[in-house]
């Protein structure tokens, strides 16, 4: 096969991908100096759609619909646009062989692609259950969720298993998000996870108070401090019940395992450093390969804000770092500069009618604020983060777009702290005043 040279590369087909596409067009990319290679079928798409709209019982989402950069308020990327930006798009090759020194990557089919500047953007991949040895974790109707294709499989057993019952394995992102629209179905649902409430990572027992209460007036059954040990299966293979560690056993016609990702690094290991568990870069997403790039999930970098090293899995900063690496190609070519990374961490959800933000970090002493009982019909709560005297994180359920602003405009400023007492009586006022 012939080999194919590209300027530039991009790797991986995720978000951060996609953006950096639209980042390289913005910049003036030249038509034939751009590929994008990634193993999906499709063109970039906006991962968080396949969690929440893409299972809706009525109006889902579909493609071409959600790909990016509809997720941010740009244009959509459909497959022609990259062919009129003179970009190419390779869809359905996986790159199993890099060799960063050579500036060679080789697909499973054994093509090879030459580049001048890589953009690694893998993104992650899901932990499951097999990882661990968990006996019967290979029965059919066990489904993750990473891809358009994990999507669309859960979509068919939803329609299969009309008002049937599904355990969700984990209790973070995807099996909140998953719990809800799996009732909206009208599937019997039971979440499982080892922790002693949900979101463990960035709720507090008094958040999580909250969304427990209201899955379970929603009749999402909930089970803490227990994992799934074992399936039993159908004679035709189908997962037929979850046995726990604890000695319970439930039924069960499908299963969603959330359990978190692991970053896709595998194919430079030893060609790049890493740290905590992602390629390391600094604040332009430089590796210290020269013209390789890290970014998205598997970018290790230097969080200005709080003068440390983090690796953030989210789609706000794979979009952000993925702009923020192009920008810095350029400015190397012209010999000028751009400012550092600055960012301010970010999380939400949306599920049910609920929809939170988070800015910030969630470290210290905190204070819960407003109306955080499950039952009320105003739901509207949050929470503060106080460190060294200073407020240093916001999270907030049903707040407006200006108190949304304002929450991230607050802990970017970290101001010093009323007394905790005070800032549960000033609740969102003392961030719509900074």
């Amino acid at each position: 096969m012939a080999e194919k040279s590209f300027k530039y590369v991009i790797l991986g087909g995720g978000v951060a991908a996609g953006y950096a596409a639209r980042e390289f067009a913005n910049q003036g990319v030249q038509p034939g100096e751009l590929a994008l290679i990634s193993k999906e079928a499709v063109a970039p798409y906006e991962r968080p759609a396949l969690s929440k709209a893409y299972l809706f019982p009525e109006g889902a989402a579909r493609l071409p619909g959600f790909h990016v950069c509809v997720g941010s308020g740009g244009e959509k990327l459909l497959p022609e646009w990259y062919t009129e930006k003179g970009i190419s798009l390779i869809l359905g090759t996986e790159i199993v062989k890099v060799d960063l020194a050579s500036k060679k990557l080789v697909s499973a089919a054994g093509e090879s692609f030459t580049y001048e500047v890589l953009v690694i953007a893998t993104g992650s991949t899901v932990i499951r259950l097999s990882d661990f040895g968990v006996q019967g974790a290979d029965a059919k109707n066990i489904f993750y969720l990473r891809d358009i294709n994990d999507a669309d499989k859960l979509v068919e057993a939803i329609k299969e298993k009309k008002e049937g019952k599904a355990v969700i394995v984990g209790g973070g992102y995807i099996g909140l998000e998953l719990s809800a629209v799996l009732k909206m179905n009208n599937i019997d649902v039971t979440m499982v996870y080892p922790e002693p409430w949900c979101m463990p990572r960035l709720f507090t027992a008094g958040i999580a108070n909250f969304y427990e209460g209201y899955y379970q007036n929603k009749g999402i059954k909930i089970l803490k401090g227990t994992v799934a040990s074992g399936f039993e299966t159908h004679p035709n293979g189908e997962v037929k019940e979850v046995k726990l560690k604890d000695g319970r056993v439930l039924e069960a016609d499908i299963v969603v395992v959330g359990v978190g990702g692991r970053p896709l690094t595998a194919l430079f290991k030893g060609q790049v450093e890493e740290e905590k568990g992602g390629i390391k870069t600094d604040s332009f997403f430089k590796t210290n390969v020269p013209n390789v790039y890290a970014v998205g999930d598997v970018a290790t970098f230097p969080l200005k804000l709080y003068n440390e090293i983090r690796r953030v899995e989210h789609v706000d900063h794979a979009r952000k770092s993925a702009e923020q690496a192009v920008k810095a190609i350029y400015a190397s070519e012209k010999g000028t500069s751009i400012e550092e990374y600055d960012y301010l961490p970010y999380f939400y959800s949306r599920a049910f009618d609920l929809s939170w933000q988070f800015y910030g970090d969630n470290v210290g002493e905190t204070v819960l604020f407003g109306d955080n009982d499950p039952t009320s019909a105003n739901h509207k709560f949050g929470q503060y983060w106080i460190h060294n005297g200073k407020v240093i994180g916001a999270f907030l359920e049903s707040g407006t777009p200006e108190e949304n602003k304002a929450i991230a405009k607050m802990a970017r400023a970290q101001p010093p702290a009323l007394s905790l007492e005070e800032l549960a009586k000033d609740g969102i006022n003392f961030a719509t005043k900074i």
